[in-house]
């Protein structure tokens, strides 16, 4: 006896606008999420400063998009940690090595991010301040 085929989920049934809606609403609920979380939101605040600093700092589209692209990648890397401790959490509280490997390996995408994300405005400030 074989069991009947499972149904797709409700949500996989949404097209057109509709499912534009949602995945949107849910978006924003993950940022909302993330606002909870102290390193977003630190995060996000040295970014509402460096975004339109890049603007001025950027010469021509390229370093613009550079520089505020590496601090968005921060902000993505940041939350997609923070996805992965969530969903380690939910598993449970007791300490497993493969639970640890996995918030380390996403603490350090964050930490190589954030290592680019530097040193990519510090070569835009170099050039433009330094080198001239």
């Amino acid at each position: 006896m074989s069991l009947p085929p499972a149904s797709p989920h409700p949500h996989k049934q949404r097209t057109g606008l509709n499912r534009l809606w949602h995945a949107t609403s849910y978006s924003v609920a993950g940022l909302r999420a993330g606002w909870g979380e102290k390193a977003f939101r630190q995060e996000l605040c040295l970014a509402a400063v460096l975004l339109p600093l890049a603007f001025w700092l950027g010469n021509g589209w390229t370093e613009t998009a550079l520089l505020a692209g590496t601090v968005v990648l921060v902000l993505i890397t940041e939350l997609l940690n923070s996805g992965i401790e969530a969903a380690i959490d939910r598993i449970g509280p007791e300490l497993h090595e493969l639970s640890k490997r996995a918030k380390d390996m996403g603490s350090a995408a964050v930490l190589l991010s954030l290592l680019l994300c530097g040193a990519t405005w510090a070569a835009a400030l170099y050039q433009r301040f330094i080198h001239g």
